[in-house]
């Protein structure tokens, strides 16, 4: 495999506003593409934004999905991606023919649609209905993964699109700065992000903290270290909705090392350029290599009772 300039980016979106958040995402795909990457990831619901969601009945949240492909969204990332000659990821919500609702997340490059993926664990709206595959797709070369924010947190799926092949998995977020059970995390005042520019300081030490990358640090180096690839993980930064998140975008390589991030106080990207030759140098290819599974295959596989019911961000029950 050839080396492969991949450009993760971070920006702060605008809640159901499609036409502005695809003008940010053209523009930094444009920059992108400048500095030589062939392509370029954005966050979960770039497009369409996130945790307004949590707010929308069915019947508005269907008028805010599309359907993939036939989308205005996706012919406007396909016209992106012939322009400047780089494939783009972003996330939307998805309509069927049907009116079932998924959170998706989609790679197009152009030559139209390589990928689609439906989140596993959504919770930002009732109406959204889990999806129930992996993917892997071909990529200049290279096999890639998606999971989309909390699904990677449920490290099976993670392993399992590794044992399918992937060596790159995208990781779209719109994570941190929420409150949560483990210690130091909680929302981040939305005044530190009013005044970015004459106290820095203040946010950063909130963005970097167990309310933001702290946290990030103690899980994500690992999901790339264990199973020997690359992780290219995407985050807004700036006002969603009510809340504020931290960016942060970055790309993990196999040994769990970063090897670029964003870290302005704004819309940005960064790139990096990923090697095979780490895919098997790694820790993580010698650990799949020594995997037992006939010992474990009936306990992974065992049931339990689902908590999914109780983790929706709108359920008023």
């Amino acid at each position: 495999m050839e080396p492969l300039k991949i450009a993760t980016a971070q920006f702060e979106h605008k809640s159901g506003d499609k036409k502005y958040n695809l003008s940010v995402i053209e523009s930094l795909a444009k920059d992108a593409a400048a500095k030589g990457a062939k392509a370029i990831a954005f966050h979960e619901c770039s497009i369409t934004g996130y945790t307004f969601a949590r707010k929308l009945s069915r019947e508005a949240l269907l008028d805010v999905a599309e359907k993939i492909p036939g989308g205005e969204s996706i012919e406007v990332l396909k016209s992106i991606a012939t322009k400047y000659n780089i494939a783009v990821l972003a996330g939307l919500f998805e309509k069927d023919d049907d009116d079932n609702l998924f959170k998706a997340y989609v790679c197009v490059d152009k030559t139209g649609l390589l990928a689609k993926f439906r989140k596993l664990h959504p919770f930002i709206n009732t109406n959204l209905i889990p999806g129930t595959e992996y993917c892997v797709f071909d990529l200049h070369g290279w096999k890639c993964g998606i999971l989309i924010c909390y699904d990677n947190n449920v490290i099976e799926n993670v392993r399992a699109t590794t044992l399918l092949g992937a060596q790159v998995i995208f990781m779209p977020h719109v994570t941190m700065c929420t409150p949560s059970t483990r210690p130091g995390a909680g929302f981040v005042d939305p005044l530190l992000w009013r005044y970015r520019d004459t106290d820095p300081t203040s946010l950063r030490i909130e963005f970097d903290g167990l309310k933001g990358r702290a946290w990030l640090m103690k899980w994500l180096p690992a999901r790339a270290y264990d199973n020997g690839i690359y992780v290219v993980f995407s985050n807004p930064i700036g006002m969603d909705d009510d809340q504020l998140k931290n960016g942060c975008s970055m790309i993990i390589d196999p040994f769990g090392d970063i090897v670029a991030e964003c870290r302005k106080l704004g819309d940005d990207f960064e790139t990096a350029t990923i090697t095979a030759d780490k895919l098997t140098q790694a820790g993580g290819h010698r650990y799949i290599k020594a995997r037992r599974p006939e010992l474990y295959k009936k306990i992974v596989g065992m049931h339990h009772e689902s908590q999914q019911n109780v983790v929706w961000l709108n359920d008023e029950k």
